[in-house]
């Protein structure tokens, strides 16, 4: 449907680039910010239901243009779900995409999805267990498949099967879709490293093109010419790939047939990890839009319009973007994970309120697609983005501990109208992220406080660095709530020989004067380790890496694993993995540390000057315990009522008068998401 009468009011008569509406055909898009398609992870049986849509409708209530969603919706049964996909190949989803499309309308923005066939992306062990298919039988290293290659019924049931897949979007009243060419079946048609047949769909630059066409002019006879659209397209995918002279001339040949109406660039493959998290999908160890210019090189031998999605995370760089005509839409996907109302904030003035993006990648992890510092995204219907004033308001709620957990505490209570109080026994406010920020590459991470600082500014809070608070401290601000968010210390006393080890946090703090050899035991396969031996090696330190886990950085999203994996390599680290600590003595003067094989039960001894240790925290929670007599809740935070949205009960000693609390790794060792996610759900029902 036409949504030039959905434009944001402000919009229509701004100056902002941003704010400007584009028109597509008979489609008009109230702005020119969009977020791309994405495997959300909320796929219920491959349907868009109740999640998937609030997730979405988020945005469109924080005034995005245009949502595209279903990162790789399948059209064909031997494309498999192997990633939360949605199944775009049964008029099933129809009804679904109806009730999507009219909230979506309803609050003025468009909706576009991506349907694809993997080809031989896929896995021949997921969903229902068919042969990869692909223009040639060439294996793809990251999901491992042998793809059969394509015989001409292959190509035409697929080429089918892309015709109905969109007549079912037309029908579920979607204002367009693209398919997804680079990495996938029609990218792998495209690309002469996946495709070396020597029949007309092979060798020549037009014989790879066919299948495209095929695809486009069957799409075309189904819904006709006036539906929106597009492709996903790589610009250039490097060595031994489409190159970008030839996806110009490719993009040329498909806009000289008229049955395209935008491209949506990106750049790299996609058949490794590396390939995925440093060119495809940047992260934070990127810098800021990568490959903006280079898109905008594309754009300018093109007639057709140019959405563009790589990190391009922060205003000032969309709207260059726009303004100088590098694109016509652009994408802030991860952005919007992070704070899906970036638009209504820039219309009201407010965009240094914008939660940024770190570059985090959590949202790429499993659990996608929660951001890393924005626990509500993905939780539309329990955890709503805006914080409602309690109906309590007017407590005094004392909040100990600056990290993640206690900002996010004391932000969300001074929103639901409490008077706060902070105290912060170190310096500067951050915790753990004050460390995490000194990694090479993770500087940015810093805006997870940093924003939350100014947000804590702006709402009243009282802050008090400097200040080691004992249990006499808190009672004498009167608190009618306490949240202990104190954190937690290096676990390592547990192992024989501790006194001969030093934690991870005093060389990656800086506390630690570094000499001789190091070894570096990582017990978590979170960063610190990592970091650890990435700083002494940077050092000029000889280092040694030895873990636990089978990998390195185990724990962390794929995006972040290789970028740790990258830098250890370029350091020249040799590592162990599969490897316990057993115990460390000292011999002379070197140290000694016994390992054991996890696979073997045999043991092993490395010897260095220095060890390093991480094994994540154990809870820093002396302040928690000395208040629990003096609490009405006995620190006792029901489960039940916390994840039911209530308020706590107040039941073991209410004559004691205050509530208290503790959240984040003052009760155990996770990560950031999950500290301020404790924050949210406990401090929105004060």
């Amino acid at each position: 449907m036409p949504l030039a009468e959905a434009i944001i009011p402000s919009a229509a008569t701004s100056r902002d680039p941003l704010l400007q509406p584009l028109r597509i055909k008979n489609l008009v898009l109230r702005n020119r910010v969009m977020s791309t398609s994405h495997a959300a992870g909320l796929e219920e049986g491959g349907m868009p239901r109740e999640r998937y849509q609030l997730y979405h409708l988020e945005k469109a209530k924080g005034g995005i243009g245009l949502s595209m969603f279903g990162g790789s919706s399948n059209v064909a049964p031997d494309s498999p779900n192997i990633f939360r996909q949605l199944n775009v190949g049964t008029d099933e989803i129809i009804p679904w995409l109806q009730q999507f499309s009219a909230r979506m309308h309803q609050e003025g923005a468009a909706l576009m999805v991506q349907i694809t066939h993997l080809g031989r992306r896929g896995e021949p062990y997921g969903d229902r267990w068919l042969p990869t298919i692909g223009p040639s039988a060439i294996r793809e290293t990251l999901h491992r498949s042998f793809p059969k290659e394509m015989d001409d019924h292959d190509i035409r049931r697929v080429v089918k099967a892309y015709a109905a897949a969109v007549r079912r979007c037309r029908d579920g009243g979607l204002d367009g879709v693209e398919t997804l060419a680079g990495g996938h079946l029609i990218g792998q048609f495209l690309s002469p490293a996946t495709n070396r047949r020597t029949d007309r769909y092979g060798g020549s630059l037009e014989n790879r093109c066919r299948f495209a066409l095929d695809v486009f002019e069957a799409i075309r006879r189904e819904v006709g010419d006036d539906y929106v659209v597009g492709m996903r397209y790589a610009v250039d995918e490097g060595e031994s790939g489409l190159s970008a002279g030839d996806a110009i001339k490719v993009a040329q040949l498909l806009e000289r047939t008229g049955m395209l109406d935008f491209f949506n660039a990106i750049v790299g493959r996609m058949d490794t990890e590396r390939a995925l998290a440093v060119d495809n999908m940047p992260g934070m160890a990127s810098p800021i839009a990568p490959w903006l210019a280079q898109v905008g090189a594309f754009k300018r031998e093109v007639g057709l319009p140019v959405f563009h999605a790589a990190r391009v995370s922060d205003i000032a760089t969309a709207r260059h973007a726009i303004r100088e005509g590098l694109l016509d839409m652009v994408a802030m996907t991860r952005a919007h994970i992070a704070d899906p109302h970036i638009v209504r904030k820039i219309a009201a003035g407010e965009e240094d309120r914008v939660r940024p993006c770190v570059g985090a990648t959590h949202c790429q992890s499993p659990h996608r697609p929660h951001c890393l510092h924005n626990p509500s995204t993905g939780r539309e219907g329990v955890l709503p983005h805006e914080i409602p004033r309690s109906e309590r308001a007017g407590r005094k709620v004392v909040v100990v501990g600056g990290g993640p957990a206690g900002l996010e505490a004391a932000r969300v209570a001074a929103l639901r109208g409490h008077a706060v109080v902070l105290l912060e026994a170190g310096p500067k406010l951050g915790g753990q992220l004050l460390l995490g920020q000194r990694a090479s590459w993770r500087r940015d991470v810093i805006g997870i406080v940093d924003w939350r600082a100014e947000e804590i500014r702006r709402l009243g809070v009282r802050v008090e660095t400097n200040r080691y608070a004992e249990a006499d401290d808190v009672l004498a601000e009167a608190p009618d709530a306490v949240v202990v968010a104190t954190g937690g210390v290096p676990d390592i006393d547990w192992i024989p020989g501790a006194e001969h080890c030093d934690s991870v946090w005093d060389v990656i703090g800086g506390t630690l004067p570094l000499s001789g050899d190091i070894l570096v035991y990582d017990g978590t396969g979170r960063h610190p380790g990592p970091q650890a031996a990435e700083a002494a090696a940077q050092d000029g330190r000889k280092v040694q890496l030895v873990s636990i886990d089978a990998q390195l950085a185990q724990e962390l999203t794929y995006a972040e694993r290789i970028i740790w994996k990258k830098r250890i390599y370029e350091l020249g680290v040799p590592t162990t993995f599969d490897h316990a600590i057993v115990g460390v003595e000292r011999r002379g003067n070197r140290l000694v540390a016994t390992f054991r094989n996890l696979a073997t039960e045999e043991t092993i001894e490395r010897d260095a000057d220095r060890i390093l240790v991480e094994h994540g925290t154990r809870p820093a929670d002396d302040l928690y315990h000395a208040l629990r007599p003096r609490s009405a809740n006995d620190g006792v935070t029901d489960l039940d009522a916390l994840l039911a949205g209530t308020a706590q009960p107040l039941t073991w000693r209410p004559e004691a008068g205050i509530e208290l609390h503790r959240i984040g790794d003052a009760v155990a060792s996770r990560n950031v998401h999950a500290a301020v996610l404790d924050a949210l759900r406990l401090c929105r029902t004060l």
